[in-house]
């Protein structure tokens, strides 16, 4: 049931791992794409737009609940490696205590400062409360995005990448069915959809954890040799020693997400004083980019867990060509996305309005081609930082988002006030580019340093 990355073909492995990733991130778009096309063609552009306006904050505050969660599993990945099982246990149950408390504390901050967010994002009046009935919903479903995130990434950090998609699948068929009946049955609005993603990704969670705890032997130490009644109470015990520990990776990871979604509040922001019509216009470019991503995020999860694995197995000769391997794929795939959007972009955006929305088709298109003609760098920026992270050095993760954060509000503050809506269009691939200078540099002293301490 478990996969050692530390050994074979770093190509093989990673674009195996990979590949069931992708498969499950395909259809959690594709159910956000549901969502997306039922808002837009049965509640109007305002209800469309009210939804776009708020992904810079969707993606701060659920990011950095999914970072949280990704840097949790690291040290999972790294006792697996290192084959000190019993270590990695204490990691998973502590990371359960850890995820339970932050879920507390960011749902009731984020569902109690919800509208003023709102406000200081300056969303249009005729936007408020669309933004604020799907966002809010969102917010108090902030414990199940703890949950399923901290479940697959455990499961994904012992070598299975298959098994999360199983479950994930089943939620988006489920997502799609509440969809039909919250927002059309039942006549709930963009409320709707937020329920629907709430409930779904609840049954994803839960799957994830009572099939995780019952075909894993390796969590439970009552069925391993030289364990007995204390030491399976021992490692289930809190302990505020791998609580830093997990904080030490994982916090990082989050706050990263968070840094990074900033400049995207910020660009949100400067877009919601263009009017509903660039709102809506860069909310449906959003969907389609979040799609087609989907393969560059495969690849960076996949490179957390093999940079996990080969750093606790000491083998820091292979993080090199794990890049390599992982960055020739991402190449080739940018080549396949941008030549199918270029003849495809405005038929896409169709998923999302009717045809007569010619200047909304015109502006998602314009916004799609800009990114996706920089999707090689973007390819390093996963790649290299989930590499670096699964490697310990979090701390670095933090700095690229710090990067990506100014270089969006430089097209926020800056380009928009000047050109308009293509500084908007330019936030990407800045942010991109920026983030790279970082971490090329970043990884090779990383790598340095963990080579220096083996000969130490």
């Amino acid at each position: 049931m478990t996969k050692d990355m530390t050994n074979g073909s770093p190509i093989k492995l990673i674009a195996g791992f990979a590949l069931p990733m992708l498969l499950g991130m395909l259809f959690q778009q594709f159910y956000n794409l549901v969502d997306t096309m039922i808002v837009g063609k049965t509640l109007g552009v305002d209800a469309l737009a009210g939804v776009g306006a708020t992904s810079g904050i969707n993606f701060m505050i659920i990011g950095f609940c999914m970072g949280v969660c990704s840097g949790f599993a690291i040290p999972v990945a790294q006792q697996f490696g290192a084959q000190k099982y019993s270590e990695l246990r204490r990691y998973v149950y502590n990371s359960f205590y850890a995820s339970a408390f932050f879920a507390v504390v960011v749902t009731a901050l984020s569902v109690i400062f919800c509208s003023q967010i709102l406000t200081l994002m300056r969303t249009e009046d005729k936007l408020f409360a669309y933004s604020y009935n799907y966002i809010n919903v969102i917010f108090i479903g902030i414990p199940t995005v703890f949950l399923y995130n901290i479940t697959s990434g455990i499961i994904r950090s012992l070598g299975d990448s298959k098994s999360p998609v199983v479950f994930l699948v089943i939620s988006a068929v489920i997502n799609i069915g509440l969809d039909y009946l919250l927002i059309l049955g039942f006549k709930m609005g963009v409320a709707g959809a937020g329920w629907a993603t709430d409930i779904s990704q609840l049954i994803s969670g839960v799957s994830c954890y009572i099939y995780m705890m019952k075909k894993y032997d390796i969590l439970h130490c009552s069925n391993l040799q030289n364990s007995g009644k204390y030491a399976a109470k021992s490692e289930k015990k809190l302990s505020m020693k791998h609580i830093k520990n997990l904080c030490f990776v994982g916090l990082p990871m989050g706050l990263q997400y968070s840094i990074t979604a900033i400049g995207s509040v910020i660009l949100q922001a400067a877009v919601n004083t263009l009017g509903s019509v660039y709102v809506a216009s860069m909310t449906a470019a959003s969907k389609m980019f979040n799609f087609t991503c989907c393969p560059f995020d495969a690849l960076g999860s996949t490179m957390a867990t093999y940079g996990g694995q080969n750093v606790g197995a000491g083998k820091t000769e292979r993080l090199g060509k794990g890049i390599r391997a992982a960055g020739l794929i991402g190449i080739i795939y940018s080549f396949i996305a941008f030549g199918i959007l270029y003849f495809t972009a405005d038929k896409i955006a169709l998923l999302f309005m009717d045809s007569s929305e010619v200047e909304i088709i015109k502006y998602t298109r314009m916004f799609i081609m800009a990114s996706a003609a920089f999707y090689i760098p973007l390819t390093f920026v996963n790649v290299i930082r989930f590499c670096i992270q699964g490697m310990g050095f979090s701390g670095f993760a933090i700095l690229a988002g710090v990067f990506e954060m100014f270089a969006r509000g430089f097209a926020a503050l800056v380009l928009i006030p000047v050109i308009g809506y293509q500084g908007a269009c330019l936030s990407n691939p800045l942010a991109w580019i920026a983030a790279d200078v970082f971490l090329i540099p970043a990884f090779i002293y990383c790598k340095h340093k963990l080579e220096k301490m083996r000969r130490i």
